[in-house]
């Protein structure tokens, strides 16, 4: 996913210790030359980088910084459209969700309020590490993320509806970074907000392309902040942060124009 998109989780035996494509080779040399054909330099170079890239998918990735503990995250896929946020980031917008929990009473909710994190994994990771107390949903594509057993729910853009009635108008807090920078995404992404929040309460981040500022505002009633959304890997769109209440000093404030 853009910025975020995004089977349980899968354990690496001892053997992955070895390298899988030398021990082939080994296993070649041992048997003959007539029991099994050999690989071309080309394609045991090809056969390295395949077993490479699934052992390195199988055990999730450790992103670490200063003064924090590390979380850990699955590697980003790019046919997803996958690009996760840094550290700095993702810590930013949960100590926001975090502050933002505050504003609700769980007298008047008769349960403590629920934060909808769509399309957003790393988001959620993080809350789950920072804030474990809190009550967070993913709603994501990449079904990698069924580790997170009754907190995650599939979710495809595309069908911006087809989600359990049960969570229909049932979240104060939604985060949502849709999957591509695009207008057409945006508006079904849009469509799943309206779904899952309260009408008239819930308070809505969105984390997308600049270029999305118009529409942004049109269907959602968004406003930019100040606070710049980074990522692990460089984009070449330049990110914001758009939300439907006022900040205050917090996440930059509000940019409002002059």
């Amino acid at each position: 996913m853009m910025g975020e998109t995004h089977g349980t989780e899968t354990q690496v035996s001892s053997m992955a210790d070895t390298k899988p494509a030398d021990a082939l080779q080994d296993r070649e040399e041992e048997e003959g030359d007539d029991d099994l054909p050999k690989l071309s330099p080309y394609a045991l170079a090809a056969l390295r980088e395949f077993l490479a890239e699934q052992t390195s998918s199988a055990a999730p990735m450790e992103r670490e910084s200063e003064g924090k503990e590390a979380v850990q995250l699955l590697p980003e896929d790019w046919r997803l459209s996958q690009f996760w946020y840094s550290p700095e980031t993702a810590q930013t917008v949960a100590d926001e969700v975090s502050s933002l929990l505050t504003h609700f009473s769980d007298d008047a909710l008769h349960s403590p309020p629920s934060v909808a994190c769509i399309a957003c994994p790393t988001l959620f990771a993080y809350l789950k590490k920072m804030y474990p107390d809190v009550r967070a949903q993913l709603f994501e594509y990449d079904r990698r993320f069924e580790q997170y057993g009754s907190d995650f729910t599939f979710y495809d853009y595309n069908l911006p509806e087809e989600l359990p009635q049960a969570m229909k108008h049932a979240y104060q807090i939604i985060v949502s970074d849709p999957p591509y920078v695009s207008g057409e995404c945006l508006e079904k992404v849009a469509q799943t907000i309206a779904f899952l929040a309260q009408p008239g309460k819930s308070l809505v981040l969105l984390l997308t392309g600049a270029v999305q500022k118009d529409k942004a505002a049109t269907l959602l009633g968004l406003h930019p902040c100040g606070f710049r959304p980074q990522h692990t890997s460089k984009l070449g769109n330049e990110f914001r942060l758009f939300t439907n209440y006022d900040p205050g000093n917090r996440v930059g404030g509000w940019e409002l124009e002059k």
